[in-house]
């Protein structure tokens, strides 16, 4: 069937095309969702850029055209005799060498049949790279020492330039044949195995030696035609290796699936969400940039021989899950966004820090898993088995879906040497969730994003990052609602967010910038924080925190200073260590003052001045008796702010902070109802301020 058919159909309501031969068609950009290409022969097709999501490839056949394979088999097989020609030839040249009267050419035969016999053993057990770099290493040092004693044992004579000159050609000669020999041996039977499989491959390495092997008796010689055979033995040797998944040699598997896909059929950057592979062959099919979001690979054959690029399918743990033979069941921070693993056994797996949003975890058996901090944002938990799990701080929201979920108890922390309590729920040992209680139980109150610091805290990074995060995504609506305290350098942060925020990408951005920060120097952030007294409250916020044994931290209106805290924890956002000596009202007095008198004394037109206003507030403030100290400097630091405004009109950046300041004077107001003196003030002050800042 044609493409134009396919598409024209398609445009007229038509949805099944099953059992149709698509070799080779061009559907790139094409709208096909929702289309049946069930048991389809879609061979050398191009779905590049289509959008394929909910279309159904149960049974299909993707791969190379035969023509294609044919054509590779041939540029192979070609490549095969060539290098296996010119083995024997060097090798010929080698016998040459040890046949001949000349000592500097014996000298360097046997430097390159010494370095061979090392690289060759290096290579069979640490993959080629490494045997490389090690015979490279150590010809060096063995050249550089047999030099010395050369030189030292024959100074000045013609025959030590001539024995030094023909180790290094010796060592250079072997290095270089040997390392092209192998690698071009081993990318081409890798190539082989994806398209033809082993024993094909087997075949052509048979094939491709008869020639040598004539070749090496009208001239070179048994010697050089054995020599030869080894090195090939080894190459086809890594190259299997290399197609089973050996990490040492996966540099050859990634090329030769790459050149083998070529024509092949490809979905490169195409929308595949919720579409379904289900027992589909996929040898030779290009997944680069694709949209895997919830695609079924069940029972799938030949994924391991696919080009995933950056996809999660070049994660081979994982891969072996999508088709239904997982084993390992370790997926600690790993990124497993929109991975389709309906009905799958996960029974004691570990998502410790993994990212599962947008995932499709249908029936799962998740019982004794461990999901401590596991991303959940808008994962499809229906019918999933969570008993006996480890929830600690994960990251489930309003858009997870927990309906039809089977758990009898969940334990709400790991157990530690220091705490052993795993907090099971319910707490009565003899208790155990009705169905469709732990739901209830469960389901967030409020869409919160959980950022959660489990080493090295840095708070003034904290801050930095989380004010940058929510000044680059304004519509995600990012306000802090609590902030916990987890063991000794443990430190959870839930902000409240819109309904349609992205918490996989918000925490993402948020720990990619906090672990930027973290290694920035000191002065770079110190800078940063001048910007900004919101910085320096967060900060201080965090740094109290870590002091205490639980601090939660209500938001009102705005992110900024202290507004309204737990009481039952009796602090405050700069309550802290007296020691730590942050608060200083004389010095955040003098500056607010200096820079009210650098204000103009008279107002133009008749207006209210601006300087008497400032000057009025600073007053109220520092006299009010049932302010605190520590609420004073903030309220004296929200007054720098507004007098630097004052006096540079023009900046935008200040006027903004100006704003937020005014905010945070609001906001002390609400948590000392008795400060009547300081709150007639604000109320009759602050909108002035406002009218003449602009702000």
């Amino acid at each position: 069937m044609k493409v134009s058919t396919v598409t024209d159909s398609y445009k007229k309501g038509q949805r099944d095309f099953s059992n149709q031969k698509l070799r080779g068609q061009n559907f790139a950009g094409e709208n096909l969702s929702e289309a049946n290409f069930s048991n389809c022969d879609i061979r050398g097709a191009n779905f590049k850029g289509a959008n394929l999501t909910g279309a159904n490839f149960t049974g299909a056949k993707a791969g190379l055209q035969k023509r294609w394979m044919i054509g590779l088999l041939l540029i192979v097989l070609i490549l095969l005799f060539i290098a296996g020609i010119s083995s024997v030839f060097i090798g010929g040249l080698i016998a040459y060498f040890f046949n001949s009267s000349s000592m500097a050419q014996k000298v360097a035969a046997w430097t390159s049949l010494i370095v061979l016999i090392i690289f060759c053993f290096f290579t069979y057990f640490k993959g080629l790279g490494r045997g490389l770099r090690v015979v490279a290493i150590a010809s060096a040092l063995i050249g550089a020492i047999v030099t010395s004693i050369v030189f030292t044992l024959m100074p000045g004579s013609d025959l030590a330039g001539t024995v030094v000159t023909a180790i290094i050609v010796g060592i250079v000669f072997s290095i270089a044949f040997a390392g092209a020999f192998i690698a071009t041996f081993a990318v081409v039977f890798a190539v082989v195995f994806i398209v033809r499989d082993g024993f094909t491959g087997f075949g052509c390495f048979i094939l491709a030696f008869s020639g040598t092997k004539i070749f090496a008796f009208t001239g070179a010689g048994n010697g050089a035609f054995l020599g030869a055979v080894i090195l090939a033995l080894l190459a086809y040797y890594i190259a299997y290796r290399a197609m089973k998944g050996d990490s040492r040699n996966a540099w050859i598997r990634n090329f030769a699936v790459a050149f083998a896909a070529s024509g092949g059929t490809t979905f490169k950057n195409t929308n595949l969400t919720d579409t379904n592979f289900t027992k589909a062959t996929l040898k030779s099919t290009d997944f680069r940039q694709a949209i895997l979001i919830r695609t079924c690979f069940k029972n799938t054959e030949k994924l391991d021989r696919i080009r995933p690029g950056k996809t999660y399918l070049s994660n081979s743990n994982l891969k072996q899950w999508l088709i239904g033979t997982g084993i390992n069941k370790n997926f600690d921070r790993q990124d497993l966004r929109g991975v389709h693993l309906q009905a799958a056994n996960l029974t004691d797996a570990s998502f410790i820090g993994a990212d599962l949003s947008n995932a499709n975890l249908q029936d799962a058996d998740l019982s004794r898993a461990k999901l401590i901090q596991t991303q959940l944002d808008n994962t499809d938990l229906t019918g999933a088995t969570l008993t006996g799990a480890t929830i600690e701080d994960w990251g489930i929201t309003s858009h997870t879906n927990l309906q039809g979920v089977r758990c009898r108890y969940i334990f709400m922390r790991e157990p530690t040497k220091s705490d052993p309590n795993q907090r099971r729920k319910p707490d009565n040992w003899e208790e155990e969730f009705e169905d469709g209680d732990f739901a209830e139980f469960i389901q967030p109150l409020v869409n919160t994003l959980d950022l959660y610091h489990n080493q090295g805290i840095d708070p003034r990074a904290i801050a930095i990052a989380f004010k940058q995060l929510a000044e680059e995504h304004p519509d995600a609506e990012l306000q802090i609602v609590a902030l916990e305290k987890r063991g000794d350098d443990k430190l959870l942060i839930r902000a409240a967010t819109a309904p349609e925020a992205n918490h996989s990408e918000l925490n993402r951005e948020y720990f990619t910038n906090y672990n930027q920060l973290k290694i920035l120097n000191e002065q770079y952030r110190a800078r940063l924080e001048e910007k900004d007294s919101r910085i320096q409250s967060l900060e201080t916020m965090i740094t109290t925190t870590l002091a205490k044994p639980s601090f939660y931290y209500q938001h009102q209106e705005e992110f900024i200073l202290s507004k309204k805290i737990d009481n039952s924890q009796n602090t405050n956002l700069r309550d802290i260590n007296a020691n730590q000596s942050i608060v200083n009202l004389g010095e955040i007095s003098g500056q607010v003052s200096n820079n009210i008198k650098q204000l103009p004394d008279n107002a133009e037109g008749g207006k209210a001045n601006i300087k008497d206003i400032l000057k009025e507030l600073q007053t109220a403030i520092e006299t009010e008796e049932h302010l605190k100290d520590v609420q004073k400097f903030e309220a004296l630091e929200a007054l720098e702010t507004l007098s630097q405004a004052a006096n540079n009109p023009e900046d935008s950046n200040l006027k903004k902070l100006a704003r937020l300041s005014k905010n945070a004077l609001f906001g002390i107001t609400s948590n000392i109802p008795h400060a009547t003196q300081f709150i007639q003030a604000c109320n009759e002050l602050l909108p002035a301020i406002a009218k003449l800042l602009k702000l």
